[in-house]
């Protein structure tokens, strides 16, 4: 199913033509404050299935618990988070599933980090949470 999104101002656009590998949800301190809320909500994609259009900003964000640095991918003019990469799988790209045009089938499969989520979030006991990252 091919799927579409874009930043909060309309400059940078992507278009998925598959489904995602995996959804998630990750509550580690850097997405937070990547976000700016409480987790972040993602859709992993091999970049080849993936195409942007418009200027992609970067931040490297290598002070991260695993001491793996994640490339962060933002609209430069509005903030807008679009996507990361992780350097253990360069060929994924993480969307920002926030970003996506049509976020109503959007089901998290598991949450990660779960031993830095806010007090106040509530995990779903159906969905598989994980103190740290999923095991490989």
């Amino acid at each position: 199913m091919a799927r579409s999104g874009g930043c909060l101002c309309g400059k940078v656009r992507y278009e998925a033509n598959a489904d995602p590998l995996m959804t998630g949800v990750c509550h580690c301190k850097n997405c937070q404050k990547q976000a700016g809320t409480a987790f972040s909500t993602l859709a992993a994609f091999q970049k080849a299935d993936l195409a942007f259009s418009g200027e992609l900003s970067l931040y490297e964000d290598s002070d991260t618990d695993t001491g793996n640095t994640v490339k962060r991918f933002f609209c430069g003019t509005c903030g807008s988070p679009l996507y990361s990469e992780i350097s253990a799988q360069p060929e994924m790209a993480y969307l920002k599933t926030g970003t996506l045009d049509d976020t109503d089938d959007f089901v998290a499969m598991f949450h990660c980090w779960s031993s830095a989520k806010q007090g106040w979030v509530e995990l779903n006991p159906d969905v598989p949470a994980f103190e740290q990252n999923p095991p490989g």
